[in-house]
């Protein structure tokens, strides 16, 4: 393992720590200029997110309706009725978006893609850099006002749903997730550079509640008048 990214995970909770769990379920309230965009209603409700931290795999409820969840698998996007009864699914989900724009519209299953993989995503991280297939490399380090934050290029193989194939994070002077940069291939593929808060610990894992992804300028820095996605987490609980 990478010397740097074991001081991180250590930093994180440790990994002996992340494989003795399972799953991570908390409630999420989100919002941002990318919704209005893609003629999606958009609320401050809270909901509650499950994301399986062993594979590829998350729920999100309520749902369009309040006995409605979704169910996210890198080959399967469904919603569903609280006791399991199929409302609404699409097989190999991301071939639905070739061809999408920034503005293109979703509908309800492309909404419910974007937020399964994506909030697996910011859940698991940094400790997803370790799955099978993942290659990690340090680049050139960024200066951030007075800090300096060292910089993980992470390479991510087809099999694994998410943003984009190359993605950096960036990680401040105390090892903690400063910044997350990536393309958001399934909508037009514009950059994106989220930047991450308001640590909190639960059951010995630490993690930003607070996120906020703009747009990225040709200087890789965010637009900070650009927010396109805001994510607010909070009532954070591990299982085993």
């Amino acid at each position: 393992m990478n010397e740097l990214l074991a001081r991180i995970f250590d930093a994180h909770g440790g990994m002996d720590r992340w494989n003795r769990y399972e799953k991570v379920e908390a409630t999420i309230v989100s919002g941002g200029g990318l919704f209005p965009l893609k003629g999606v209603v958009q609320d401050p409700s809270p909901r509650r997110m499950t994301v399986w931290l062993q594979e590829e795999r998350s729920s999100v409820s309520p749902y369009g309706a309040l006995d409605q969840r979704t169910m996210f698998t890198p080959d399967r996007i469904a919603i569903e009725k609280l006791d399991g009864t199929l409302v609404a699914e699409r097989g190999a989900p991301r071939d639905l978006f070739a061809g999408h724009q920034m503005s293109t519209p979703w509908d309800a299953l492309h909404r419910a893609y974007f937020n399964g993989y994506a909030l697996w995503t910011y859940l698991t991280t940094p400790f997803l850099l370790e799955m099978d297939g993942v290659q990690v490399k340090e680049t050139e380090a960024w200066r951030e006002g007075t800090e300096t934050w060292r910089v993980l290029r992470g390479y991510f193989p087809g099999s694994i749903e998410t943003h984009s194939l190359i993605q950096d994070f960036f990680f401040g002077e105390d090892l903690m997730l400063r910044r997350h940069d990536y393309n958001v291939n399934i909508a037009g593929g514009f950059n994106a550079a989220q930047l991450t808060s308001d640590y909190v610990v639960a059951d010995g894992i630490r993690l930003p509640t607070k996120r906020r992804a703009y747009t990225r300028g040709p200087d890789r820095r965010p637009i900070l008048e650009m927010l396109m996605v805001s994510i607010d987490i909070s009532n954070v609980r591990f299982e085993t």
